[in-house]
């Protein structure tokens, strides 16, 4: 697989599916037909979205999971391939951050954010990529974020996790591609979800609460993106116009990213 567009009658699972980016992605590929397993800690909110994809005629497959515990995603793996025999896709779209400076961070927060967003999407991705392997077909989708790309102040711990995830990626992806499996990346920008809580938004600098981007429109770019086979693409572009920054003038980025997070946070108190 070199890229995928249609994803009719395809297995897929989610991580992270319960809200956000994860529950919007869910919705839209059950409405193009896939077959959707929702893993997330929350089985309530699951069970309120496999309704929601049930009643406009899709299939949806609840699977509460903690995807930090590995004996739970081993259980989770097990439970799906035993009702659907294989998964076609997956994506790991699971994780959370945190909007503090490292010294204010707790330690254990921070070992369990590194768990969430690196050692779950290693664990899904160890375990359904045998099956893949198999078949000699798959796709393998991870969220990362740009801050992966450009580390962000007050985030460190985050843009550490998905620097990881982007490594993660780009190497697996040069181990898959001539094995017919499609590993993608994709950065999104900072979006208007429950990843921003009110206390959180407060910290941000105006420049990024005032250009927070509809999720929505990260869903179908997603769609789009895969649809071209692209290995690794960001939403929206502003971000990816200072990865170039960043290769030509580290210098100038870093004064900028300073700029507009420590020194913007700073003049509002």
């Amino acid at each position: 697989m070199q890229s995928i567009e249609d994803f009719n009658d395809r297995n897929v699972l989610v991580t992270g599916a319960s809200s956000g980016i994860g529950r919007i992605l869910c919705i839209q590929l059950a409405r193009r037909g896939a077959n959707v397993a929702l893993v997330a800690r929350r089985e309530k909110e699951l069970e309120v979205l496999r309704g929601e994809i049930e009643s406009a005629g899709g299939s949806a497959l609840v699977l509460p999971c903690d995807v930090a515990d590995r004996g739970q995603v081993e259980a989770t793996v097990s439970r799906v391939l035993d009702a659907w025999g294989h998964i076609d896709v997956l994506v790991n779209n699971a994780g959370y951050g945190r909007h503090l400076l490292f010294e204010e961070w707790e330690l254990d927060d921070m070992e369990r954010l590194i768990d969430v967003n690196v050692k779950g999407s290693i664990y899904f991705t160890k375990l359904l990529l045998p099956q893949m392997r198999e078949r000699g077909d798959g796709c393998i989708v991870f969220i990362a974020s740009a801050a992966g790309r450009i580390a962000m102040p007050e985030e460190s711990v985050y843009s550490a996790s998905k620097h990881a995830i982007v490594g993660l990626a780009e190497a697996l992806g040069t181990e898959l591609e001539d094995k017919g499996i499609y590993v993608a990346t994709v950065c999104p920008g900072a979006f208007d979800t429950a990843f921003f809580p009110e206390d959180a938004r407060d910290r941000l600098p105006p420049v990024v609460r005032l250009t927070m981007g509809d999720p929505n429109k990260l869903v179908e770019h997603i769609f789009k993106a895969l649809a071209k086979g692209k290995r690794e693409t960001t939403y929206p572009r502003l971000p990816a116009a200072g990865y170039v920054v960043r290769a030509i003038a580290p210098g100038l980025m870093r004064r900028l990213v300073k700029r507009f997070t420590l020194d913007a946070v700073a003049r509002q108190k």
